[in-house]
C-alpha cells in the first residue's frame, strides 16, 4: 500500500519542468512513488502530429532513469482509442485498491477541469495536487477555484507550491525543428534520444 503521484501528459518531449513538478509532489507530499505516465491517444492533441507511443515511452524512461521515486508508467500506452483522465483514474484503482492516487496537474488544468471527460470521475478518484501559479490572471484565483470544486464535487485538492517552468513540449518541438539547443529543457539522456532518432525535425505549421 502506496500514496502514489501520477504525472500524465503526452511526454512530447518529457522536459524539466515535469520532472521538477514531480519531484515537488513527491516531496511536499511525502509520496512513495511518482509514476510517470505517458497518455495514448489524449484525444485533446488531434491538431498535431503525436510522436510515437513507443518513443514517448523511451523518452519517459530516460528521463526518469536512476531518480529516487521515479517511475515510468506504460499503463495508458497499453490502452486503445482515446485515454481519459477519467479512465485512467478508474482502472488504476482497480488494478491496483491497495495505493492511494494523487493526481498531479498544472494550474490552467485547475480552471479548465469542469471541461474535462467526466470531471466529477477525476476529481473524486484522486487527491489533485494543483501547482501553484506565480501570478494569476484569472477571474477567480486558485484558492477561490480550489474552494469552489472541492465544495461542488467533494473533492480533496491540494496546492503544489513548485516554480515554474516557463516552457512547454511544443515549443521545444519548434526549436528543435530550428535547429536550436534545448539542452537547458531536458535531461541529457532525452536530448540524446532525440538526436538520435532525429525527432522534430520537420515540423509542419
Amino acid at each position: 500500500m502506496g500514496n502514489i503521484g501520477i504525472m500524465g501528459g503526452t511526454f512530447d518531449p518529457i522536459h524539466n519542468g515535469h520532472l521538477m513538478l514531480g519531484e515537488q509532489a513527491y516531496l511536499e507530499y511525502n509520496l512513495d512513488e511518482i509514476w510517470f505516465m505517458p497518455s495514448g491517444n489524449p484525444p485533446h492533441k488531434k491538431n498535431h502530429h503525436v510522436t510515437a507511443p513507443d518513443q514517448r515511452l523511451a523518452m519517459t524512461v530516460a528521463a526518469v532513469e536512476g531518480r529516487p521515486g521515479f517511475v515510468s508508467s506504460d499503463f495508458e500506452l497499453r490502452r486503445n482509442g482515446n485515454t481519459y483522465t477519467a479512465q485512467t483514474l478508474r482502472l488504476l484503482r482497480k488494478a491496483y485498491p491497495e495505493h492511494t492516487y494523487y493526481f498531479i496537474v498544472g494550474a490552467d488544468s485547475l480552471y479548465e477541469i469542469e471541461k474535462w471527460y467526466e470531471p466529477d470521475q477525476v476529481l473524486t478518484q484522486a487527491v489533485l495536487l494543483a501547482a501553484k501559479r506565480e501570478y494569476d490572471a484569472k477571474n477567480r484565483s486558485m484558492e477561490l477555484q480550489i474552494d469552489y470544486l472541492n465544495n461542488k464535487y467533494h473533492a480533496d485538492i491540494r496546492m503544489l507550491h513548485c516554480r515554474e517552468m516557463n516552457v512547454s513540449s511544443a515549443e521545444l518541438r519548434e526549436k528543435v525543428s530550428k535547429g536550436e539547443s534545448i539542452a537547458d529543457y531536458v535531461p541529457e539522456k532525452v536530448l540524446a534520444y532525440i538526436r538520435a532518432h532525429n525527432l522534430y525535425q520537420e515540423m509542419k505549421k
